[in-house]
């Protein structure tokens, strides 16, 4: 990534938390007791059937007339690759196109633009496809070097394997950022999805997402952008050793007015390194990420958080934990600009209002 860094106003943000609280107190939160999650999700995110009054009209039209494509390497379905599938989705597309994707791997470099909404993704969750690439920053530029990017809206993701192949950083290879992933659609829902790679991981970069039973991998600002994304129940696995710097999200929300922010709910945090992993660092100087119900294994440095060296920041950025458990947990050594929330602090962000579902948000597909 560009460490850009924007004029600032320095101004709290704790004024327009308070707006946003009256805004999402309806929706029922996130239950405690992680064992809950799955029928709270099922209770709340109902099948089209039951909301075609609510969702968008756009979206209720498409889904009445889906159609299901399929990719099988071995040339047995009717396309042969991902890419021939994508491109047979014409530009305007106003029906929901499933690409159900065969076993194995495809190596290939995936794009969906803006012009192609309503597509879905699908795997077989006993058998998921691996989607790769070995494109880096060198070769396409950070966010262009994504095995998939996602432009359009009414995106779907369901049980795929998505990595980029390229080396591991190493600190000396100029250009060595490699994203597994970038969404920037507007209205996308992942399913059981793994994203493999080291630095800059996913790039959730723009519009309202929801990732759940994900995982994630990465080294350094491995989840990064300016998404208005809720992630539930989701591994994000630490892949570095005892001296480096690890740094799980680099949000970039730039105004105190954007609604966006990274919310992590009855996640995980695993893997490797001696307490060297922030939990998140100021990329630009109103990022706001929030980790609740989160289980945090020994690896997060006792400090939490980073600001970049930027103590200009610290009156801007939202960086706070709610009930998170694990060794990594401990708040007695946390920076002074990080928060534990409240219940009613945390309440805007712990429900599924924070990403505007009603609309949109329908339950995994299931062929």
């Amino acid at each position: 990534m560009k460490y850009c860094i924007d004029a600032l106003a320095l101004t709290s943000s704790v004024i327009f938390l308070a707006a946003s609280a009256g805004v999402f107190a309806a929706t029922p939160p996130i239950p405690i007791e992680k064992s809950e999650l799955d029928a709270w999700y099922s209770k709340n995110v109902k099948p089209l059937t039951d909301r075609k009054g609510e969702l968008d009209p756009a979206l209720v039209a498409a889904e009445e007339r889906t159609t299901v494509v399929k990719v099988r390497a071995d040339g047995s379905g009717d396309f042969k690759t991902v890419a021939e599938a994508i491109a047979s989705v014409p530009p305007g597309n106003t029906k929901r196109v499933v690409i159900w994707i065969g076993g194995g791997v495809y190596k290939e470099k995936l794009t969906i633009d803006r012009t192609r909404p309503f597509i879905t993704l699908y795997g077989s969750p006993n058998n998921m496809p691996n989607l790769t690439f070995d494109g880096d920053a060198k070769t396409y530029g950070t966010v262009y070097s994504a095995s998939l990017s996602v432009d359009s809206d009414y995106f779907v993701a369901a049980n795929l394997v998505i990595e980029n192949s390229s080396p591991r950083p190493d600190g000396k290879r100029k250009g060595a950022q490699a994203l597994a992933a970038r969404l920037r659609g507007n209205k996308a829902a992942v399913y059981n999805c793994k994203f493999i790679g080291f630095q800059d991981t996913l790039c959730d970069d723009d519009g309202l997402h929801v990732y759940k039973d994900c995982f994630i991998q990465g080294t350094v600002d491995f989840v990064f952008g300016k998404g208005t994304s809720l992630f539930l129940n989701t591994q994000l696995d630490v892949v570095v050793t005892d001296d480096e710097l690890g740094v799980i999200t680099a949000h970039s929300r730039e105004k105190k007015t954007d609604p966006s922010g990274y919310v992590f709910a009855h996640c995980s945090i695993t893997g490797t390194g001696g307490r060297n992993t922030f939990l998140g660092r100021s990329w630009r100087p109103w990022s706001r990420v929030v980790y609740a119900y989160t289980t945090m294994a020994d690896i997060i440095n006792r400090e939490g958080w980073n600001d970049m060296r930027i103590p200009a920041f610290h009156s801007t950025v939202f960086f706070g934990e709610y009930k998170c458990s694990g060794p990594g947990s401990e708040t007695s050594g946390r920076v002074d600009f990080s928060k534990q929330l409240s219940s009613d602090e945390v309440r805007p962000f712990i429900n599924l209002g924070f990403v505007q579902s009603d609309k949109w948000l329908l339950p995994p597909p299931e062929l």
